[in-house]
């Protein structure tokens, strides 16, 4: 299996530097916050002046789900995808060493207000990701995550990356086609 880790590290790097990050340069706070349709998710300001991503709450992700914007996305990847799960696997030991890769401590306090201030984020959480899983040797890579993967205890970090390839690249897509709709429509609504 010495392969395995060298693969999908490979892997998320290609997607990465051929298709996602070029397509994301020159991105604008209009664009970032542009709303396609009425009612999507964004990030915004909370009552404290922290930006958050607009999400369910209690009553559960609504059928059929909104639309999102861009900020919704790329601090999806970025926070979702790679921060919560570097700062999880490969963090300074801020964040006590029970925390699962679910718990609220393992995401920044605030997002980025700007775009781009979410594209340093995502290309910090995605280097600090890449970087982590460079790092590990093959069999902590094909053990099991134990606790601190929650639900997935029992799959191997190298299942957890492939997961994470296919989200950066499954949302990744929808961000670039979400350029493609702005470019095209001049930032009106759809």
């Amino acid at each position: 299996m010495s392969w395995v880790r060298a693969i999908a590290a490979d892997q998320l790097g290609f997607y990465w530097e051929h298709s996602l990050w070029p397509r994301l340069q020159g991105l604008t706070d209009d664009e970032y916050y542009w709303e396609p349709v009425p009612g999507c998710w964004s990030v915004r300001p909370d009552a404290d002046g922290r930006y958050v991503p607009d999400h369910p709450g209690a009553g559960g992700e609504p059928d059929p789900p909104p639309v999102t914007t861009l900020a919704w996305r790329i601090t999806h990847i970025a926070v979702g995808a790679f921060y919560t799960r570097a700062s999880t696997f490969f963090g300074d030991g801020s964040v006590p060493a029970e925390a699962d890769m679910f718990d609220p401590r393992h995401r920044p306090d605030s997002l980025p207000p700007t775009a781009a201030g979410a594209l340093e984020l995502l290309r910090s959480s995605f280097e600090w990701w890449r970087d982590g899983l460079l790092s590990m040797d093959e069999e902590a890579f094909t053990r099991p995550l134990g606790p601190r993967g929650s639900f997935f205890a029992e799959q191997s970090m190298a299942q957890l990356a492939l997961h994470l390839n296919r989200e950066t690249m499954h949302h990744g897509g929808e961000i670039c086609l979400l350029r493609d709709l702005y470019r095209a429509t001049g930032g009106r609504p759809v």
